[in-house]
Formats: structure tokens, C-alpha cells, sequence
């Protein structure tokens, strides 16, 4: 074969060599894109459940906070008055209240209410105070448990302000702000150690029956 043959052929073949290439890196581009896509349908998808669907019913859910909803005093004059509201516990484990402080009045006392026997309710204080589990809620309302604000500084008139403070046995503390309203409802009352026996409502009584005294 002549010189002039060998270059006519090389010329003829050679760009057959890019096509025979090509042909390799087509498929190896395919296979990783089938590769690829199904690694990023599953980073698309959460894992496990919906979180929402997997929320608690019936209490608070586990946000790590707690939270007192509508939150009230009762407008009282001077002597002692009730705050009441609903407490959540939105951590993790249990708690303990066990007090609570105000500006409003020299001292707060945690009080459940029950029978006297005598057809009557009376209001004494909660020895060990209120359990709220992880979740749960304690419902402080006329008639029932409540926060007693005892010695108050100086009238609570129908929308003034009132900042608490709840504390637990872990150290927790939480503050909130309670607003004062004008309230007739039960007819509960306490009489506290060393008093002449002239008693006291938990909040829930007829605020003028007492002439604004609590």
C-alpha cells in the first residue's frame, strides 16, 4: 500500500474513533443519573411520621415550655384576693408548684378547695403543692384550685395589670401577667391562722357583698 493510501484511510477512519467514545460515556452518564435519583427521592422524604399527626391530644404538647393561658384576679378592695388561669406543662418531665410571688400583695399561697361537710365549701392550702406532669395542665378556677393573694398592697380595680411569678421545686420560675377583673360566682371561704374569724373568699364570692373586700 502506497503512502497516499495510508493517509486516505487513516482520514476515513479517524472520525469513527469520537463516535466509538461517545458511545462508552452515554451509558455511563445514564447509570449515574439512575443512580442519583433514587438517593435524592430519599433525602426529599422525612423520616418517620408526620410530626403534627404525632402531637398529643388533650394537653399540652411537649414544646419544652410552660404557658398560663387566661390568666384573671379577682378586683378586690383591700385583704386578700384569688388569681386563676390555666398552667401548662409543655416539658419534658414532671413538675412541682410549690409557690408563686407578686408586688400585689405581702404573700401567695397555693389553695385547693373542697366539701366543709356541712353543705359548704372551705378553701385550706395545698400541703406539697400541685403536681403537673410532662403534658399536663392544672386548672386554677373559682371553685376549685386557685393562687390566694393574701395582704394585698394596695387595691386591684377592674383592668390593672398584676405581674406573678410561679416557682417550682426544680428552681423553675415563670413569670406572667394576670389581668384583674370584677367576678361573681361561688361562695367559698378561708379563714387563715390567727384571724378573728371574719374569713375570706377564694375570689369567687360577690365582690360587693364584702364592700370590695376580699
Amino acid at each position: 500500500m502506497t503512502r497516499s493510501t495510508l493517509s486516505t484511510h487513516a482520514r476515513r477512519t479517524s472520525p469513527s474513533a469520537p463516535a466509538s467514545l461517545s458511545g462508552v460515556r452515554l451509558p455511563r452518564r445514564a447509570a449515574l443519573a439512575a443512580l442519583l435519583l433514587p438517593l435524592a427521592a430519599c433525602a426529599a422524604e422525612p423520616e418517620g411520621d408526620d410530626p403534627a399527626a404525632g402531637a398529643p391530644s388533650g394537653g399540652a404538647a411537649d414544646d419544652g415550655t410552660l404557658t398560663v393561658t387566661d390568666p384573671w384576679v379577682k378586683a378586690a378592695g383591700e385583704g386578700m384576693t384569688a388569681a386563676f388561669g390555666t398552667v401548662r406543662n409543655g416539658t419534658g418531665g414532671d413538675l412541682v408548684l410549690t409557690g408563686a410571688r407578686t408586688d400585689a400583695s405581702a404573700q401567695v399561697e397555693l389553695h385547693e378547695t373542697s366539701s366543709d361537710g356541712s353543705g359548704g365549701m372551705s378553701m385550706q392550702e395545698k400541703e406539697g403543692g400541685f403536681t403537673l406532669p410532662a403534658g399536663g395542665e392544672l386548672i386554677l378556677e373559682p371553685g376549685g384550685n386557685h393562687l390566694m393573694l393574701m395582704e394585698l398592697t394596695a387595691p386591684l380595680l377592674p383592668g390593672d395589670e398584676v405581674e406573678l411569678t410561679l416557682e417550682f421545686t426544680d428552681g423553675t420560675e415563670h413569670p406572667f401577667t394576670a389581668t384583674v377583673k370584677d367576678f361573681a360566682g361561688a361562695q367559698e371561704h378561708y379563714e387563715p391562722e390567727g384571724s378573728a374569724g371574719s374569713g375570706a373568699s377564694d375570689g369567687g364570692g360577690e365582690h360587693a357583698e364584702h364592700g370590695g373586700d376580699e
